[in-house]
């Protein structure tokens, strides 16, 4: 997921989005301690893509636009 693509979603998106990538970490997680994990990588790629969203997340209540 592409910072435009995160600033173009709506404030509610963002949370639903938050929450959803929240739930696969943890599945990933899971995952990896029962060693199920076809792709290891996948987990750095969510954990930026929540990054992303709490920065653009915290921007607006900032009131910065970026």
């Amino acid at each position: 997921m592409k910072a435009k693509e995160v600033r173009e979603m709506t404030s509610t998106e963002l949370v639903s989005q938050h929450r959803e990538l929240s739930e696969e970490l943890m599945n990933l997680r899971f995952q990896l301690s029962m060693k199920e994990l076809n792709n290891p990588a996948r987990i750095k790629q969510v954990r930026k893509d929540i990054a992303r969203i709490n920065t653009i997340m915290h921007e607006r209540e900032l009131g910065i636009n970026g």
